[in-house]
């Protein structure tokens, strides 16, 4: 019988229950797979073999179509694999950048084998595909500066970096409309200090009068506003759930392991030590996650040598469950990861008499947002709302008052032909927002040393995805960040209680 042949029975018997005699059983175990019990082990050799021509058949069958999803041996869709090098806890766009960069730069291929967990199979409430899908360079600090204006590039040439052999390239529509944020007497001289910070940085900003506004885009209306501040380069909008798909469909391809479930919890093992202040700490290393599958109770656990949190907005209840923010008050094991999830509502607008094709991404002073949305006079707008407004968060229920209320007079004020509009559609999704400072933790923290954390982005995790998960998997594979410096993101700050606050927070 020919090695191929022998393979094909092999498989062929695992699948129907057809047992082998007695002398050819044993256990056969399928990279990347659960074990599956033949029989008695009475002739390793025999399997052994077997078990090499399936490897290389796996081979041949990924060399011979790169750019497909298929693969030839899964005997249990949907449950993970019982072992991983990385598990990233978290599939939105974050978790995908993050899955993508890791096996971008593992040294030989299937080197690193990094599973991916999402706990929503339908992405109905993922904070990727509800956002409002927004890029700009104006903030505050550097880093988020850094952050974006390499994500801007990594987009603008998205098929040098995301392209599978023999897909349709990809298309994000990216609208290079620009933001335009507006100031009052009150935040000019704020702007002011931005706008430095940002040309230094290498953004393409600029500061405009109001009578330079008003010649720009003759339908504002520039009462009370004393500068604003517009992108020439690299901001807009883009599609969220095209960029998601394509880091996904992507890390794939590159045999990044998916799994749909919730994680549960973890072991870990726990060692005490003594600081030099006199307090007990508790370092633990993360050796097992739980996940249970969707709508089930079944659960199985994967063993993992790391654990990246990139859960978003659930990102705070999965570090507890790791007891992150469980030690004893008053020391640092009692101090939680600081981020909870804030609800956003976005509304869909007509107004067939509102700005036209040159209409920039715009905030005004008042908070209120809008941008434009395709070409029939459709945007969208929103709002954050004042810290003791801050809505529930047990479920999306868009709050329609919030627009009649506190944004429609804003709008109707900035811009005159929004006193004639409809509110056709509206949604709502969670920031992952970090409570400290409005900041993405990047980083792994101090008391669980294999945990590592890329959350926290207040509103700007999206648009910071490509460049965000370049840095962490630097950090896991290179010991350190090598392209951008990040070190300011990570847990110190927190710890130092040293908070780093971005002034521009949308």
């Amino acid at each position: 019988m020919t090695s191929w042949r022998l393979v094909a029975r092999a498989y062929s018997a695992i699948n129907s229950g057809i047992r082998f005699p007695h002398a050819y059983c044993t256990s056969v175990a399928l990279s990347g797979h659960r074990s599956f019990s033949t029989g008695t082990a009475v002739r390793k050799d025999f399997f052994k073999d077997v078990e090499s021509h399936i490897k290389e058949f796996q081979e041949k069958a990924s060399a011979a179509m790169p750019g497909s999803g298929w693969h030839p041996m899964h005997l249990t869709p949907g449950l993970p694999p019982e072992r991983t090098d990385i598990l990233i806890v978290g599939g939105g766009v974050v978790g995908w950048s993050i899955a993508y960069w890791l096996k971008k730069k593992e040294m030989i291929r299937d080197g690193v084998r990094v599973l991916v967990v999402e706990k929503d199979p339908t992405y109905s409430q993922a904070s990727t595909v509800l956002s409002a899908g927004g890029i700009r360079q104006q903030f505050s600090l550097p880093e988020n500066i850094h952050l974006s204006l390499a994500s801007a590039d990594f987009m603008r040439n998205i098929n040098d970096h995301l392209s599978v052999l023999n897909d349709d390239p990809i298309d994000l529509q990216f609208n290079h409309s620009g933001y335009l944020f507006l100031a009052s007497e009150k935040g000019a001289e704020i702007m002011e200090e931005n706008y430095k910070t940002q040309r230094y940085a290498g953004a393409k900003v600029t500061l405009l009068s109001p009578t330079q506004l008003k010649d720009k885009f003759p339908w504002l209306n520039t009462d009370e506003v004393v500068l604003a501040s517009y992108g020439l380069e690299n901001e807009g909008w883009f599609d969220p759930w095209t960029l998601l798909n394509a880091f996904r469909r992507k890390a794939m391809s590159m045999g990044v392991f998916q799994c749909f479930g919730e994680v549960t919890g973890f072991k870990y093992k726990t060692h005490s030590i003594m600081t030099l202040d006199g307090d007990l700490v508790d370092l633990k290393r993360i050796r097992y996650v739980n996940v249970r599958m969707p709508n089930s109770l079944e659960y199985q656990p994967v063993e993992c040598a790391i654990v990246v949190n990139a859960a978003g907005a659930s990102a705070g209840k999965v570090a507890k469950l790791a007891g992150i923010g469980a030690g004893p008050e008053h020391t640092i094991g009692a101090i939680p990861v600081p981020v909870e999830p804030r609800k956003r509502f976005i509304y869909v607008l007509h107004c067939p008499d509102g700005p036209g094709l040159d209409t920039p991404f715009m905030i005004d002073y008042s908070g209120v947002y809008f941008r434009r949305e395709g070409l029939g006079g459709n945007y969208i707008t929103g709002m954050s709302p004042e810290e003791e407004e801050e809505p529930e968060t047990t479920d999306l229920e868009v709050d329609h008052e919030f627009f009649q209320e506190k944004i429609w007079p804003h709008l109707a004020n900035r811009v005159p032909a929004f006193e004639k509009l409809k509110v056709t559609s509206a949604w709502a999704g969670y920031y992952d927002y970090n409570t400290f400072d409005q900041n993405g933790i990047l980083g792994l923290h101090p008391l669980v040393n294999n945990m590592y954390f890329a959350t926290g982005f207040s509103g700007h995790g999206l648009q910071q995805s490509p460049a965000a998960g370049r840095a962490l998997a630097e950090l896991i594979l290179d010991g350190d960040f090598k392209t951008l410096d990040l070190s300011a993101l990570g847990f110190q700050r927190i710890f130092s209680n040293q908070p780093t606050l971005e002034r521009n927070i949308v």
